[in-house]
């Protein structure tokens, strides 16, 4: 019997000023939204989706048990790129066997932005 999940689909990053997170998150990217409302704002990343979605109030503390990697080709070039972009490092990146080279930094709204060369996971 296989699992009914297909896999992930949407990563949400609540943000404080959302069109400067759709100005930053566009840079790094190099993509437009598809989707862009006062109340989200949907990234199209290799057929899996970035929400922006504007926080209400006076903010909302930041977790760091939950962690989403975006796959890159090189670790360490994108991460030189997020920095460079405004990104705070969180994690360098580092292998952690087998080729797998994993990295994270934090947005400029403190949400955790991961990154992973994964040679053995293709869709």
């Amino acid at each position: 019997m296989g699992t009914p999940f297909l896999g992930l689909r949407t990563a949400i990053y609540r943000v404080n000023d959302l069109s400067k997170a759709i100005e930053w998150y566009s840079k790094i990217l190099g993509i437009q939204p598809y989707f862009n409302e006062p109340f989200y704002v949907g990234f199209n990343v290799g057929g899996y989706e970035l929400g922006l979605q504007p926080e209400e109030g006076s903010g909302m503390p930041r977790g760091e048990n939950v962690e989403t990697y975006w796959g890159v080709d090189d670790a360490q070039a994108v991460f030189d790129h997020l920095l460079a972009s405004g990104a705070s490092a969180h994690m360098q990146p580092a292998d952690v066997g087998e080729g797998i080279v994993v990295a994270t930094v934090k947005d400029p709204w403190g949400n955790v932005f991961g990154i992973i060369k994964n040679p053995h996971f293709g869709l």
